[in-house]
């Protein structure tokens, strides 16, 4: 019988990254039928997970887990797959998908005589966005590939990045479970696990499909934990204040550049209404580069862009 949420059940957010892996990466036969489940959904092709690949730095580290995948695995014909939860994906999103999609590519070995080109395994990036949207479109899941933008012809390599965007994933109101495709009642019960008046149809969506309803036991089984509750909301709250940090840092960083900016700018705005002044002096009443900077009160740094200005008008006679 499928695992259900009661309407007491306190459910984690598999949104948060802490708790996405804790379901996924778990080395039980659940967790990867589950995952398997997951990837088939994205990439439509049914596959089964071999490897989960072991890719987080130390615990303690921080700042490095910011920039890995949440679940690099292997399937058992060779494909190399990362799929990853981001909360709040920033402008760069798109460029560091490419760039991670493209080292994981390369990261395959065909060295030696009897390896080729053709040996390259597809690979697979997903990115499933939680609460910001990568595009401004409407659709909620996308496909890239490489492909000439005038003919619309296929390159037909191997890379692959899906992007799921969870906050577009409103298709419930007019469609039924048993209407939905495996990837949009994925989307749902990601995006509405945690929400009380959704259970009904989360639980529709657990019936329907196996491999969410063994991820739901897992996240109802450490929803219910409160060591292993603790330890994730505890490790989330440590990776969100670092980034707070961060942003703050930034925002702050920022105010004070454009402040010291406007203050320098205000500056040599002043400086240089003084030095036409100066230039109008040199020239009428035959005072010299220091006496008309004194008068001034130009500051020294200054002096070089009067001296320039002066040479420029071929006035030469009263530099020192």
């Amino acid at each position: 019988m499928p695992i259900q949420f009661s309407s007491d059940d306190d459910i984690l957010d598999i949104r948060y990254d802490s708790i996405f892996k804790a379901i996924f990466t778990k080395d039980t036969a659940n967790a990867r039928i589950a995952l398997g489940a997951l990837i088939s959904a994205a990439i439509a092709i049914t596959v089964s997970v071999e490897t989960v690949l072991q890719n987080e730095p130390a615990p303690e580290d921080i700042h490095d887990r910011q920039i890995r995948f949440d679940i690099h695995c292997r399937t058992i014909d060779g494909q190399l797959i990362n799929v990853e939860m981001t909360m709040y994906p920033d402008q760069y999103e798109p460029l560091r998908i490419e760039f991670f999609t493209c080292k994981l590519f390369t990261s395959q070995d065909i060295s030696g005589s009897f390896r080729k080109y053709s040996d390259l395994k597809p690979t697979y990036h997903i990115s499933i966005l939680a609460k910001r949207n990568l595009k401004d479109d409407r659709s909620y899941y996308h496909h890239f590939q490489y492909f000439d933008s005038v003919e619309k012809i296929s390159l037909g390599g191997r890379t692959h990045i899906i992007t799921i965007e969870l906050a577009k994933a409103d298709f419930d109101a007019n469609k039924a479970v048993d209407e939905m495709n495996s990837m949009e009642r994925w989307s749902l019960f990601m995006k509405y696990s945690t929400d009380r008046d959704k259970r009904e149809m989360v639980n529709q969506i657990l019936k329907s499909e196996e491999g969410i309803s063994m991820a739901a036991e897992t996240l109802l089984t450490i929803s219910k934990d409160e060591n292993e509750r603790t330890r994730l909301l505890t490790e989330y709250k440590v990776i969100l204040d670092y980034q707070s940090g961060l942003a703050e840092a930034e925002d702050i960083g920022e105010q004070r550049g454009m402040e010291r900016g406007i203050e320098i700018g205000e500056k040599r705005g002043i400086n240089v209404g003084k030095i036409d002044s100066a230039i109008n002096a040199i020239i009428s009443l035959n005072v010299s580069v220091a006496e008309a900077m004194r008068v001034f009160k130009i500051e020294p740094q200054y002096r070089d862009d009067l001296i320039s200005k002066l040479k420029n008008q071929g006035v030469t006679a009263f530099i020192e």
